[in-house]
């Protein structure tokens, strides 16, 4: 078994490490195809080699850190003033003969007013300012980008055009007054850091630091297999299966690359090396059938028959199985044995039946020796990456088929996704001030741009920043347009010469079940999100599944897929009103929808793409592609008249509700929830009510239909824990976190007098709302003024909020009369729960919800999203409510057996 590098790479190597035990399969060739007098040895007695960390590492010096401009701002700009080591370690590379792979860094770009409102917060909720860390974690986004070696100067191009050499454009808000530093060391590794070091001085006037090959792969596997949540699969009969690994039980595994083995964080040991892998592969194929390149060759193997060429035991067996040993009659019992007894020459063969035969020859070796090496350290978890990998589905069936047949079923081949980039994120690592040795999966979120890099395909760079900017002699925005409906799947293009912002262009490969990797896997950009966590409150967070559908059941992607491709149109015009219809706001609104529509047709294409997909994720990337294309807030203008609206009629509602008794107030307020979480502009059946009615008529009609029993009715029990039975009397919960919804009546004549009523029992409230605006959710930023209008006319809402510090001076001003003096008032806060869509993963969730959580023995999910599409099974350490009108049929159907506008009303005791 070999591993072929990104340059002519044959063999494998082991790595061992303390606790750990994983194998680095990588024996280097000469560039013109030598094998090395190593490559050819025995493979080394496996010995203790602790991975190399590079002493000249730069370091951030924070002292006298400043916060620069507006210190009010989120995540503000830090001046640095006493920086003086190089911080150009943004970029990282690993150049091979073949491909170079990049992975570097840029900061969030997205900024929120920290105002008084999150001070109190901050206080209340006893959240430090203060780092567990002696350095910081930089918050930001890493991206991974691949160019062919023999177009260097266009990756140098590049990186210059980003000046990653420097640390990134984003590098002069640290230190903005600094000059150049040219001087500048990089971290890179592979063969081409020794070949190109003198390139790179000359052309960017920086130097390559060398890192150790074997040190970075293996840091790079096992970074991203404790830190990414489904970044390992299998790959069996063309079906990709993600695998969740606990992080604990993770060592020890044999990593191929193709081959290699680790046993801890510290050491690794090299356990075996073969001559036969992908450069003989490549090389004999080169030989047999005259293609020019690697990928030539894979694209051969998806037309082949390897029947014409390899020997079967059915061949020897009359067509039989031989069944005493267990073999098939389609097993191959000689790769290209009927080139023995057929009188053929090699021009009478298909080159793609002998690509074919070729690339099962070398899998099924590299599967067996695999396996044996696993069996000789007791291993049964193996993963395989490098470049004869690559995502070709083919290649890893036939891996795999080896792994099982060898193992009888009791070991397993596994591959990640972010394979080829394992020696540019491992020497990425190697820079200790980025902290990514300590980043948590809750912490890493993916997102998929149009213009993420795409492995195999031959994008350079992110999506653009600026629609005007030019790439070339046309914008990258107007060659996205003119693709039109030609565009299948995003595959963005980088024009020889560009900065890599490129157009976008059909994959090349089409149809057909052995795909090359231009149609697997996408690799999406890492957002580094220090401020996020597990949410305390979850009964196990490690069987925690916030998607209440399955979407890999085939019928449900395309049932959803379906629903969001009809619902396009209609948040096109919303989107485009939203920027006052102007003809580039009709620009980028059809460059939206070309762009969603290609995700979309991706995943039909293969649902596996992104990764382990859920409806949340689906809805996410939506919400992620109108923000790409500059619309932030989409409904921004409806949440305005549909908030205006419901606040003119709070102050008769809340009247009406203080006129009731506890018993039908409490049952009316559900019923209120119930009946305003109609208004959802995500859901096509209430898109339509909306041209039948104001949004008064429509929740008077909504209440009208609020008669019990719902289709899921558990008030009663809810009721008793509230309210007892007889003169028994339960204390009131603590603290309440209540998950808003939507903006308008929902939250302002369903949520908010929900909230009252608990703060009038002496319950803390926490109101827990979007992050960053989704459909016509409401979001944290926009709740203070709605609660402050509303406090307007009712004492209860005044004291609870004045005590949560949702009413600074300029809303207290417009307050009417004095407040009536009464108990201890008990607060009412406001905390964003760290996403940007219409669901929500607790996996996942902002630091002030982590801690407002602590204290909590209530939770209250309402809506769809939250309480029906994620986490209806999920289950709490505390009471939990959730509550939703089921809004879409299949759900209600599918979910509680019931029909359109069914309420769920489920309440369930602490776990």
């Amino acid at each position: 078994m070999a591993g072929l590098r990104e340059d002519p790479v044959l063999g494998i190597d082991g790595i061992k490490r303390e606790k750990e035990l994983g194998t680095e399969v990588n024996t280097k060739a000469e560039d013109k195809g030598a094998e090395s007098e190593r490559d050819m040895a025995p493979p080394p007695h496996p010995s203790t080699t602790s991975i190399h960390r590079s002493g000249s590492r730069p370091q951030l010096d924070l002292s006298k850190a400043a916060i620069q401009g507006n210190s009010e701002e989120r995540d503000p700009t830090i001046l640095l003033p006493n920086q003086s080591d190089d911080i150009s370690s943004h970029l990282s590379l690993d150049i091979g003969g073949s491909l170079i792979k990049l992975v570097y860094f840029s900061r969030h770009e997205q900024y929120s007013i920290d105002d008084e409102r999150k001070k109190s917060v901050k206080e209340r909720l006893g959240i430090s300012n203060g780092n567990r860390r002696n350095y910081p974690i930089l918050g930001g986004r890493l991206h991974f980008v691949k160019f062919e070696t023999h177009k260097i100067n266009e990756c140098l191009d590049f990186i210059y055009s980003k000046q990653l050499h420097r640390g990134g454009i984003d590098s002069q808000s640290w230190l903005p007054d600094a000059p150049p530093n040219e001087n500048s060391i990089i971290k890179a590794t592979g063969g081409g850091a020794y070949k190109y070091t003198d390139l790179f001085k000359q052309r960017l006037g920086v130097t390559l630091d060398k890192e150790d090959e074997m040190d970075c792969l293996v840091a790079g596997a096992n970074f991203l297999l404790k830190a990414i949540r489904h970044e390992a699969f299998t790959h069996m009969e063309g079906q990709k299966k993600f695998v969740q690994i606990d992080p604990n039980e993770l060592f020890p595994y044999l990593l191929v690359n193709i081959g290699s083995g680790v046993d801890g964080d510290g050491q690794f040991q090299r356990i075996s090396g073969t001559n036969v892998g992908g450069g003989t592969y490549w090389g004999l194929g080169r030989l047999l059938t005259k293609c020019k390149s690697f990928d030539e060759l894979l694209e051969l193997s998806q037309r082949g028959d390897n029947r014409t060429i390899d020997m079967l035991v059915g061949d020897i067996y009359g067509g039989m199985d031989y069944s005493k040993i267990g073999l098939s009659a389609s097993t191959i019992a000689s790769s290209f044995g009927k080139a023995i007894s057929e009188n053929k020459e090699l021009d009478d063969y298909r080159p793609e039946d002998i690509s074919l035969s070729l690339l099962r020859m070398i899998s099924y070796n590299i599967g067996q020796i695999a396996y044996l090496n696993a069996l000789r350290f007791g291993l049964k978890r193996i993963f395989f990456g490098g470049f004869f990998i690559r995502g070709h589905a083919y290649t890893m069936d036939t891996i795999s088929f080896a792994v099982q047949f060898w193992s009888q079923g009791e070991a397993q081949a596994m591959f990640l996704r972010h394979e080829g980039f394992l020696g540019a994120l491992g020497a990425f690592m190697s820079y200790e001030k980025h902290g990514l040795d300590d980043l948590m999966v809750h912490q890493l979120v993916e997102r998929f741009p149009m213009g993420a890099p795409y492995t195999g395909g031959n994008i350079h760079g992110p999506p653009l920043g600026d629609l005007n900017e030019k790439a070339s002699t046309i914008s990258w925005m107007e060659k996205f347009v003119q693709k039109g409906t030609e565009i299948i799947a995003p595959v963005p293009m980088a024009p020889h010469g560009t900065t890599g912002l490129g157009g976008f262009e059909v994959p090349s490969s089409k149809g057909g079940t052995l795909r090359s990797d231009a149609s697997t896997l996408n690799i999406g950009v890492l957002h580094l999100v220090p401020t996020l966590e597990v949410f305390p409150l979850l009964a196990d967070a490690k069987t925690y599944e916030p998607n209440t559908i399955d979407l890999t059941d085939p019928s449900e992607l395309e049932y959803w897929i379906t629903v969001l491709s009809e619902h396009l149109p209609n948040l096109v015009d919303i989107a485009v009103a939203s920027e006052g219809g102007t003809d580039d706001a009709k620009r980028r609104g059809d460059a939206f929808a070309h762009a969603f529509s290609a995700h979309l047709a991706r995943l039909i294409e293969d649902p596996a793409a992104y990764g382990k997909l859920g409806l949340a994720n689906l809805l996410e990337l939506r919400e992620d592609c109108l923000r790409e294309f500059q619309f932030v807030d989409a409904y921004r203008s409806i949440k305005q008249r549909e908030n205006e609206a419901s606040l003119a009629v709070l102050s008769d509602l809340l009247t009406e509700l203080d006129g009731m008794s506890e018993e039908v107030r409490l049952v009316t307020l559900i019923e209120g929830v119930l009946a305003a979480n109609i208004f959802d502009w995500g859901s096509r059946a209430c898109v339509d009510l909306y041209h039948k009615g104001t949004i008064i008529e429509i929740y008077r009609m909504s209440r009208d239909k609020m008669q019990r029993p719902w289709r899921v009715d558990d008030f009663d029990v809810f009721k008793e824990r509230m309210l007892g039975s007889g003169d028994k009397k339960p204390p009131p919960h603590k603290r309440a976190l209540l998950f808003v919804d939507n903006s308008g009546a929902d939250v302002v004549l369903g949520m908010l007098p929900l909230a009252r009523e608990l703060l009038r029992r002496g319950t803390e409230v926490v109101l827990v709302a979007n992050s960053l605006p989704a459909l016509n959710d409401i979001t944290a930023m926009e709740l203070p003024a709605i609660v402050a209008e509303a406090a307007k006319h009712c004492d209860i809402l005044r004291s609870a909020a004045e005590a949560g510090g949702l009413l600074v001076d300029a809303m207290v001003s417009g307050l009417d009369g004095p407040k009536e003096n009464s108990s201890p008032v008990v607060p009412l806060m406001v905390v964003e729960n760290g996403c940007g869509g219409p669901c929500i993963d607790l996996r996942q969730v902002s630091s002030e919800l982590a801690a407002a959580a602590k204290d909590a023995d209530l939770i209250i999910l309402e809506g769809m999203g939250r309480s029906l599409h994620t986490n209806f099974n999920a289950r709490f350490k505390c009471d939990a409510l959730k509550l939703a009108m089921v809004k879409n049929h299949r759900l209600a159907k599918n979910l509680i057996n019931g029909n359109i506008y069914d309420c769920v009303c489920r309440y369930e005791p602490a776990s």
